[in-house]
């Protein structure tokens, strides 16, 4: 961050007096100061620190008090010297440093001479790079001679002060600090300078101050987001679009930042669309990723697809780029979510691509987004759902499902549950042999993906027509589907229990003979039956309730609220339920 400045000290004999020159740098030759023999020898000692760099450490000892000495003279051209040999030492040598370094260069900033202020500004900016110094920095009052600074009229002490407070806001410690300093207000000015220099360290700090809830909401209180919005249009993309687009992009993290970002920026939208198109692929990934967070609500959900942004959402998910992929997925996972968008999204051909994204074993993330998508897509129509079918997706699935990362399983159950819902999709599923995945599925310790495989089951086993499939599976895979009834009807978990339950409601309501002997012949499975209704009836009766007045309640409601005949209070609905669902099977069973 500092520029390359070189030493400026010049040695004098004992009858010369030295020179001071005006903030322009112009000799002014009416001011002739003095110099004490300590800052002769001071400015000797220097010299020789100088010629053998290397040697020396300027952090302390003979080199540090010589550096001071200079700091505290009155004359202005040794103060001159001392922040530039400050400038050009802590460009070439950074490391923590004690405040008796920090302090004389803090006096420097305070200077009213523009060429000490750059140098000053630069040398402290320089050390700001690393994290013991940032926060040494902010803690001896730093900030408030650099705010000062970035308001001088001079574009060199600007970009340097700019710099610095760009590099203090990489700590996190000083972020809030620097939000309530008053410097993002100055800060948002010098975004819109015409010094390309001072725009980008400015707009480079203001992207440092997105990475809190709080300093985020400093930001836009101070006016920053117009600022931001209009610079999206730089004709510098590497950096200032780039800092401008992940900023926005943070700031859309927030929800009451987004509503206000819908209500005051119509033009933010259109802008990171056409970004996504940008050469440079930094940039087009931030630009994907501010509309992602940005599509988290259903009015940008919306906006999107009508501002253009699918046909390079479906060319950025097909690209090298493993962060453009993952930025794409996920943008259009979130698309996916609004029910008008379903149909555009497969007319505009994602449903190859996201496919195809299932193959990223090296990326969880891609893939839980990409059967995310696939998922909320085939809910929405018979058409979507055929397009689902012949685009390979179940057979995909199927085979990545039992060897895949938690989350990513998650997701697939999740998908399967859904389909089966669907009566045409039943019956494709259960040719594809999906049972096979599902039983193991059943033994997951993680409860969604488990119950969403055992709810898959339970909707592919509710008016089957032919349960061949079933039947084959009775003891197979693993413990078949008995060994998954005996599981859930044990588990100790009303959710499991009714899943189990149902099922087998569904199995015996199907009148199919070998179905219903195996339930039948199954003793545990009968006993955990009627031990399910002995433990729900209890509970009923603890609550001074009679079930049996309502056992003929609908079998699936499972909204039922039942008043007792003393004081209307209401009961246990899950164990109501159960009971009932117990009772049903029980007459089957007889």
């Amino acid at each position: 961050m500092g520029a390359c400045l070189s030493c400026c000290v010049s040695s004098h004999s004992s009858n010369e007096d030295s020179s001071t020159n005006d903030n322009n740098g112009t000799p002014n030759n009416n001011n002739v100061l003095s110099i004490a023999d300590n800052e002769r020898e001071a400015v000797s000692s220097l010299l020789q620190y100088l010629e053998d760099k290397d040697r020396y450490d300027f952090y302390e000892g003979g080199p540090l008090k010589a550096l001071t000495t200079l700091v505290y003279s009155d004359n202005i051209n040794l103060q001159r010297s001392a922040a530039l040999a400050f400038a050009e030492i802590t460009e070439k040598y950074i490391r923590a440093v004690s405040r008796e370094v920090l302090e004389p260069i803090l006096i420097l900033l305070q200077n009213n001479d523009t060429q000490i202020q750059i140098a000053a500004c630069a040398a402290l900016g320089n050390l700001a790079v690393n994290n013991e110094n940032k926060v040494l920095i902010v803690e001896m009052g730093g900030l408030e001679p650099l705010i000062k600074q970035m308001m001088s009229p001079d574009v060199e002490v600007q970009c340097n002060a700019v710099g610095c407070i760009t590099n203090l806001a990489t700590q996190d410690d000083n972020k809030a600090k620097i939000a309530k300093s008053g410097a993002l207000v100055p800060l948002t000015h010098l975004a819109k300078s015409k010094n390309i220099r001072v725009q980008r360290n400015a707009t480079g700090a203001l992207l440092n101050m997105t990475h809190s809830g709080e300093n985020r909401k400093e930001l836009v209180d101070a006016g920053a987001v117009p600022v931001l919005v209009s610079l999206l249009s730089s004709k510098d993309p590497f950096y200032v679009q780039y800092y401008c687009t992940t900023a926005l992009s943070n700031i859309a993290v927030d929800e009451e930042n987004r509503r206000k970002l819908a209500q005051t920026e119509p033009k933010l939208v259109p802008k990171l669309v056409a970004l996504m198109d940008s050469p440079v692929n930094r940039v087009k990934c931030q630009a994907t990723l501010a509309l992602r967070n940005l599509a988290s609500d259903t009015n940008y959900q919306l906006e999107i697809v009508r501002a253009g942004g699918l046909p390079h959402l479906v060319k950025l998910i097909q690209s090298d780029s493993m962060p453009l992929v993952l930025a794409s997925v996920a943008c259009i996972r979130n698309i996916s979510i609004h029910p008008m968008n379903e149909g555009l999204i497969v007319d505009a051909g994602f449903m190859k691509p996201l496919v195809k994204l299932l193959d990223y074993d090296n990326s969880e993330e891609i893939q839980c987004h990409a059967v995310s998508t696939l998922r909320n897509l085939a809910a929405s129509s018979e058409k979507n759902r055929i397009g689902f079918f012949e685009c390979g997706a179940v057979d995909k699935i199927k085979k990545m499902a039992l060897n895949c990362p938690l989350s990513v399983q998650s997701e697939i159950s999740a998908c399967f549950a859904i389909l089966a819902l669907d009566e045409s999709s039943k019956l494709k599923l259960i040719d594809s042999d999906i049972i096979e995945v599902l039983i193991p599925m059943t033994f997951s310790s993680n409860t969604e993906v488990s119950g969403n495989a055992a709810a898959a089951l339970a909707n592919l086993c509710s008016r089957m027509g032919d349960y061949t499939k079933v039947i084959n599976a009775w003891n197979e895979p693993q413990d078949g589907i008995s060994g998954f009834f005996l599981r859930f009807l044990q588990s100790e978990y009303p959710t499991f229990e009714h899943i189990a339950l149902w099922t087998i409601l569904q199995l015996l309501e199907s009148h199919d003979p070998t179905l219903t002997s195996y339930i039948k012949r199954n003793k545990d499975i009968v006993d955990s039956i009627k031990k399910l209704a002995e433990i729900n009836y209890e509970s009923a009766q603890r609550a001074s309730i009679s079930p049996s007045s309502d056992s003929n309640k609908n079998k699936s409601n499972n909204n039922t609220t039942i008043n007792s005949n003393s004081g209307g209070e209401q009961y246990d609905d899950a164990s109501l339920e159960l009971y009932n669902i117990t009772q049903q099977i029980m007459q089957f069973l007889q």
